[in-house]
């Protein structure tokens, strides 16, 4: 008879096979240049394979051979028109995804005529005040077919109500749609600082999302669990592992509490990960996030679909790691950190152009950065092999020691939490533990950088060539706020002012009763023309606002 453990690693083998057998082909040449037949994937017979639990080595049994990862370019500046003609360059020279980027007084959720968003209206992302600037964003772009990614985090349910009224509008249905919210609220106080809303009436509008998509937008995904801020605030590979899987965990027990099974929403949520400068830390970041990830899910909630166990990821390369030094030289540290991404098993794929550290990208640069990616796929030709690095001494001893520290990170906040993930992370918050621990872990690395331990060209080694002039920068003048204050004011003086007030009001009614959802009378209220100001001011008025208290 044979031993249970080989039949059972045979079985494995032959539903990889199964699997592999039934994913479409790419038609490409699968060879080596030198004309030698590539295997779709390596390892010994008895060992794991994608699609294979717990899916370390990929999510999917083809991996690239059946579908290359989407060239989502992150794009937004000026006004909703000026992004448009952007958007519809990115897709003709080959982009098949969109990733939207707002100003901060959108981000932020204050108007463009706001006093605080004086000066700056479209200079860090595009300005969106009104479901009219969506429609004109989104203009001539099918959105049946290409998908949006959108990165919002404490005025995300009213951008996506806003995206939903506008795709309706154009003959779009809500059902059609695909794409992801970032709508990352958590990160917001680790991190990156823009919030609005205290951070639990905040997890109940995250809610709320997770609700409206599984039961309306089944090709949405709500969240896009982002270790991507985490990361630029200063933290290490480690820490944006486990501190962005630990934010997935407190959404999951969040679905489950509003009364929803793990099931019906867990295949929805995606994640955002840093493609940082260490070559081979990041792909083992990437690999032990798949392993945590289905582990955690199967066994200590419940999960049992294939795809709720699948963690399914977006990558951008590090703005971090650009210098402003010989902006040039960008172009070389995105390319490696783009291969990183592309090793470690990435879904879509973000690369940084070469003057965003100056910034915002000019038309030019942003092609540079999706022709690097381009490159990666059609040349180099390593998306022809699902992990290929999966066997090495180093890489899989690397994963195994980003797991054990993430381990440790999730004993601390399920400890806190008194056994929810969720109430540890929010009391985590509260004391200033994340805060401190990048805050920490920052501050080495400028120790490093001072005293020459972690070399960076152009910055403390290879200087020569600093002081030759910089490339032209793409500069937002005072005539874009100027124009979106009059679309502003002309979109406010054509609306009905008694039914947006009342659309307001039943935002207040519903937001006050936890028990609704307020997705649908935030779908109402910007079908008014009310604007993302007014709405977040009626959400405030029950949830009040954050303030921080200072960590140090």
């Amino acid at each position: 008879m044979a031993n249970p453990s080989e039949s059972s690693l045979e079985r494995s083998l032959e539903r990889w096979r199964e699997a592999f057998a039934a994913a479409p082909q790419r038609e490409a040449d699968f060879d080596t240049m030198s004309g030698v037949p590539v295997e779709p994937v390596y390892g010994p017979d008895d060992g794991e394979f994608p699609a294979q639990w717990p899916y370390t080595r990929g999510p999917y049994a083809s991996m690239y051979r059946s579908k290359l990862w989407t060239m989502r370019m992150f794009a937004g500046f000026g006004t909703a028109l000026d992004t448009n003609a952007r958007f519809r360059d990115l897709l003709a020279a080959g982009g098949d995804g969109l990733s939207t980027a707002f100003d901060l007084p959108t981000l932020m959720g204050r108007d463009s005529d706001d006093p605080l968003a004086l000066g700056e209206v479209g200079k860090c992302g595009v300005a969106i005040d009104t479901l009219a600037d969506v429609e004109d964003l989104y203009r001539d772009i099918d959105l049946s077919t290409v998908t949006t990614s959108m990165t919002i985090n404490s005025p995300a349910p009213i951008l996506l109500a806003m995206y939903v009224g506008a795709a309706e509008r154009s003959g779009t249905t809500r059902r059609d749609l695909g794409g992801t919210l970032q709508n990352d609220i958590l990160k917001e106080y680790q991190a990156q600082k823009e919030y609005v809303f205290p951070p639990r009436p905040s997890m109940r509008l995250v809610t709320d999302t997770i609700r409206f998509c599984a039961a309306e937008m089944p090709r949405w995904h709500p969240i896009s669990v982002s270790g991507y801020h985490i990361r630029e605030a200063g933290s290490t590979a480690a820490q944006e592992l486990a501190f962005t899987i630990a934010n997935g965990f407190a959404y999951v027990e969040s679905g489950v509490d509003a009364g929803l099974e793990v099931d019906e929403f867990a295949p929805r949520l995606s994640f955002f990960f840093n493609a940082h400068i260490d070559f081979f830390e990041e792909i083992a970041k990437y690999r032990a996030a798949r392993r945590i990830w289905a582990r955690w899910l199967r066994d200590r909630y419940g999960a049992t679909a294939e795809r709720s166990l699948q963690l399914r990821f977006h990558t951008q390369t590090a703005g971090v790691s650009l210098t402003a030094q010989q902006p040039e030289v960008n172009i070389v540290r995105t390319a490696i950190e783009a291969l990183a991404g592309v090793l470690g098993g990435t879904q879509s794929l973000h690369t940084n152009s070469m003057d965003e550290v100056l910034a915002l990208p000019t038309q030019k640069a942003a092609r540079i950065a999706l022709r690097t990616q381009q490159v990666v796929a059609h040349e180099t030709r390593v998306a022809n092999v699902a992990d290929p690095l999966g066997g090495s001494h180093y890489v899989e001893a690397l994963t195994d020691e980003m797991e054990r520290r993430a381990e440790e990170v999730f004993d601390h906040l399920d400890r806190l939490g008194d056994g929810s993930m969720r109430e540890g992370v929010l009391r985590a918050i509260e004391e200033g533990w994340f805060q401190r621990e990048i805050g920490d872990a920052a501050y080495e690395l400028e120790r490093k950088l001072n005293d020459r331990r972690h070399l960076l060209v152009g910055v403390n080694i290879a200087t020569e060539g600093n002081d030759e002039p910089q490339p032209d920068i793409l500069r937002i003048g005072p005539e874009v706020e100027e124009a979106q204050l009059k679309r502003l004011a002309k979109v406010k003086a054509d609306r009905d002012r008694e039914r947006v007030d009342d659309a307001l009001d039943r935002v207040r009614a519903d937001a006050s009763d936890p028990t609704v959802n307020v997705m649908p009378a935030l779908l109402d209220a910007v079908a008014t023309q009310a604007t993302e100001g007014e709405v977040i001011d009626a959400l405030a008025d029950v949830f009040g606002r954050y303030r921080e208290d200072p960590v140090i």
